[in-house]
Formats: C-alpha cells, sequence, structure tokens
C-alpha cells in the first residue's frame, strides 16, 4: 500500500505540474498579435492532455502491480526472480529511444527533416531492440526454470514486462504514423504537436520501467526495509 500510494502521489505531482504548463485557462480568441506557431500555445493541448491522462491511468495500473508484486516478496522474498544481465542493456535501449525522441522534439521545432527522419528511426530500432531483448530475457528464464505458471514471482514478472512491452509496442506504432506521415512530405513543422505527444510518451515508458525495474531487482523492498528501520 505504501508503494502505490508514493507512485500515485508523484503521478498526481508530476500531471499537475504538467498540466499546469499547457495554459489550459487561455482565451485564445481574445488574444491578439502574431499566431503562434504549430506544436505551441493553446492549440496543442486536448492531444497532449489525452497523452497526459493516458500516461497518468497507465501509472496508476504500474503502481498497482508494482504494490502486489511487493507485497507478494514480502511473504515470499527467497522467490525473487533472478534477472539475466540481458536486462541491463534493455534499459539501456530504452533510455536510448528516450533521448532520441527529445532530439525528435528538437528537430520538428526548428525545421530539420534530416535530424527528425534519423532520429525518429534511431528511437523506432532501439525499441524494437527492447522489445527483442525482453522476448530473449523471458526465453532464458523460462529455461531457467521460472515458468509463467510457476513461482508466484515469476508470473508477476512476466504479466508486469509483457504489460510495459504491449505499451511500447503501440508507442512504435504510433511512431510508424509519423514516419508515414514525415516521408509522404508533410511539413516537418507540422508533425511537432504529435512529436511532443509520443516524446512524452516514451519518457514516461522510461519512467514506469526504470521503476519497475527497481521492483523487480528487489531494491523497492530494501528500500521500504531501510525506511522502516528509520522510522522504528
Amino acid at each position: 500500500m505504501t508503494v502505490i500510494l508514493a507512485f500515485l502521489a508523484l503521478v498526481a505531482l508530476a500531471a499537475g505540474w504538467w498540466l499546469s504548463q499547457q495554459h489550459l485557462a487561455a482565451k485564445p480568441w481574445l488574444e491578439t498579435g502574431v499566431a503562434p506557431r504549430a506544436g505551441h500555445g493553446p492549440g496543442q493541448a486536448p492531444g497532449l492532455i489525452f497523452t497526459g491522462v493516458f500516461v497518468a491511468v497507465m501509472g496508476g495500473l504500474f503502481a498497482m502491480l508494482g504494490s502486489a508484486f511487493v507485497m507478494q516478496i514480502e511473504e515470499t522474498p527467497y522467490e525473487l526472480v533472478p534477472l539475466p544481465p540481458r536486462v541491463w542493456l534493455n534499459t539501456a535501449l530504452l533510455l536510448l529511444a528516450s533521448a532520441c525522441m527529445q532530439f525528435v522534439v528538437a528537430a520538428a521545432r526548428t525545421g530539420e527533416p534530416r535530424w527528425l527522419r534519423g532520429s525518429l528511426i534511431a528511437a523506432s530500432i532501439a525499441s524494437v531492440a527492447f522489445l527483442t531483448g525482453q522476448v530473449q530475457v523471458w526465453t532464458a528464464l523460462t529455461e531457467g526454470g521460472y515458468a509463467l505458471n510457476g513461482a508466484p514471482a515469476a508470473s508477476f514478472f512476466y504479466l508486469i514486462t509483457g504489460l510495459h512491452g504491449l505499451h511500447v509496442t503501440g508507442g512504435i506504432i504510433a511512431l510508424a504514423v509519423i514516419c508515414y506521415r514525415q516521408a509522404a512530405g508533410r511539413d516537418v513543422t507540422s508533425l511537432l504537436p504529435g512529436v511532443r505527444a509520443c516524446a512524452l510518451y516514451w519518457h514516461a515508458l522510461l519512467a514506469f520501467w526504470l521503476m519497475l525495474f527497481a521492483l523487480l531487482q528487489g531494491w523497492g523492498n530494501a528500500f521500504l526495509a531501510l525506511c522502516r528501520t528509520a522510522v522504528g
């Protein structure tokens, strides 16, 4: 329960800060002067708000799963799944994909089609490599005796990582749509709203994975034990 409350509080804080930056109270019909560029100002809010709300819901789901995982490990600490070294490489790949998405946003803002195309391709390759690596991790664990219907910790691992991988797959589809629009000759700056939404989604996927990775490594339990000792 402590984990889920802390996680939800963090998600709510991040969502509140992000919404405060979206100029939701702006009245564009009362404003005068030069119209904002594509992807700037109140006109961008709907798509980003939808993505932000979806990310918050996704964060709540992962928080509940993480809390259940922690409670299960507290009951049977010896059943913590030993993660293969490949998980570290997968984490680096997702970090690379998130960084590339930030380059995509910068390229869309400046109207640089080559940088945008290259960054999109790099982000897509890193994301596909991440999913491939996750499948290799699942295969290694299955061959090592940690089946899906085996120990509860193994079942939680497959459920959490599988759900995260499903969200990554959805993000890759969104990237493919942006690549198609860019290849079709769309103005680079007109892609900025969609690119910013994708970047927000990718940064959230990275943040959720880092938190889940810490829990799957058992660091979350060690941190909670340290806090309980300090409070006690």
